[in-house]
């Protein structure tokens, strides 16, 4: 008997970390889905936006350059399902292992219980239970063969609850397990269909680089040209913040051109600002990031650089623009090539919504987090509904990425 119950012990332990083990092994998978779903969601917007969209005049630089995002999210959406897949795989496997253990737990069970109820058949029938009762020497001795035998007795009820809990333990088992599978082959199925749609991507890609290289030095100008637009923006946006810091300060007394001179309440304003880092909405319900911020090589003419101070994202026409925290408008401003932008303040941060065909707001508007700034214009360059968003702290350009909620 000791021997089982120290089995049984083992056996509980190893239950209890195998489902340690699964609560870990939830919590992966959970993380692995939500971002397989937003993967799934970027190729939806990719292929809505950009893709099915496309003008008929658009340069192959621009087809090539769509294809190439699509290609790089397809490429992670098959990577992150794989290891979904191989995580259920580690899921069944451990599931197995459980069944094991417990129909091995099961048949102890049965096995005792079995023998037990042999033992009970034989020796204690009704008259050798009354007859082990009189034939005590003492009250005590009867009192204490009494309560044994009310021992005994529900220590058969607890075995026999037992067989019955580890039985739906087992049926509960193998139903997950039946569940995993399921899923296991939905997910390889999916990148099936991801990896036959990428190979088409990348033969269609190669076709269109193929006629690239042979006037590469011609799509390498536009490049450039590209750039020194993107380029005259940046400098004119920069120029306006110094302006603006500069007009502000001289107010207060200050003559700082780089810096603003916060009161206060601006201070706090600066400091729940920057709380909010890796937080923030993005300023447009949808949209694909078509040029990100700093400097990179073009991903197709690797000769030429691309370097911006804010993110470009194409988006739907007409797509609302939304403050991404509140503030004040400090700045409304009709910048060559680039439409109307927005530039809102938030303490010594400022953020900046460029390229919109109408503005809803006015300098000196107190605003929050969502109000509708604008609508989205159309880009000058690729005749596309493409917002151009920057951030600044006083003079510093930043990284919109690290601001954004996953952008």
């Amino acid at each position: 008997m000791r021997i089982r119950s120290f089995f049984a012990f083992i056996t509980v332990f190893f239950l209890l970390l195998t489902s340690t083990q699964s609560y870990g092994q939830d919590k992966e998978r959970k993380a692995l889905e939500q971002r397989r779903r937003e993967l799934q969601h970027q190729i939806k917007e990719i292929n809505s936006l950009l893709i099915s969209n496309k003008n008929k005049q658009e340069s192959i630089l621009t087809q090539v350059e769509n294809l190439d995002k699509r290609i790089r999210v397809s490429e992670n959406l098959i990577k992150v399902t794989n290891q979904e897949a191989n995580l259920l795989t580690r899921r069944i496997n451990t599931n197995l292992n459980n069944i094991e253990q417990l129909r091995k737990e099961l048949n102890k069970l049965k096995e005792d219980y079995a023998e037990m109820i042999e033992k009970s058949y034989k020796s204690k029938s009704q008259q050798n239970r009354i007859m082990f009762l009189l034939s005590s020497e003492s009250f005590l001795q009867a009192y204490k063969r009494l309560q044994y035998m009310k021992q005994y007795t529900n220590y058969r009820k607890q075995q026999g609850e037992k067989i019955k809990e580890q039985t739906l333990k087992l049926q509960e088992l193998n139903k997950e397990l039946v569940e995993q599978r399921a899923a296991k082959e939905v997910l390889l199925a999916e990148n099936r269909k991801t990896q036959a749609k990428l190979r088409k991507d990348k033969v269609q890609q190669q076709e269109l680089i193929a006629s690239i290289r042979k006037k590469e030095d011609v799509f390498k100008q536009q490049i450039q040209d590209k750039q020194s637009e993107i380029s005259k923006i940046d400098k004119e946006i920069e120029r306006l913040i110094k302006e603006a810091i500069a007009a502000e300060n001289k107010k207060k007394g200050s003559s700082n051109k780089t810096k603003f001179k916060l009161t206060p309440q601006a201070k706090a304003l600066a400091a729940n600002f920057a709380a909010n880092k890796g937080k923030l909405p993005w300023p447009v319900k949808s949209g694909v990031i078509v040029m990100r911020f700093g400097t990179h090589p073009h991903p197709i003419v690797k000769t030429a650089n691309i370097k911006s101070n804010g993110v470009r994202i194409e988006t739907n026409e007409n797509e609302p623009v939304k403050a991404v925290f509140k503030g004040s408008v400090f700045k409304i401003q009709s910048i060559r090539g680039a439409n109307r932008a927005v530039f809102v303040k938030h303490g010594n941060y400022i953020t900046i919504y460029n390229n919109l065909s109408e503005v809803f707001v006015n300098i000196g508007d107190e605003i929050n987090t969502g109000t509708v700034l604008g609508h989205v214009a159309r880009s000058t360059a690729t005749n596309k509904p493409t917002l151009s968003f920057l951030m600044y702290k006083n003079t510093q350009s930043l990284n919109p990425a690290h601001w954004i909620y996953k952008m």
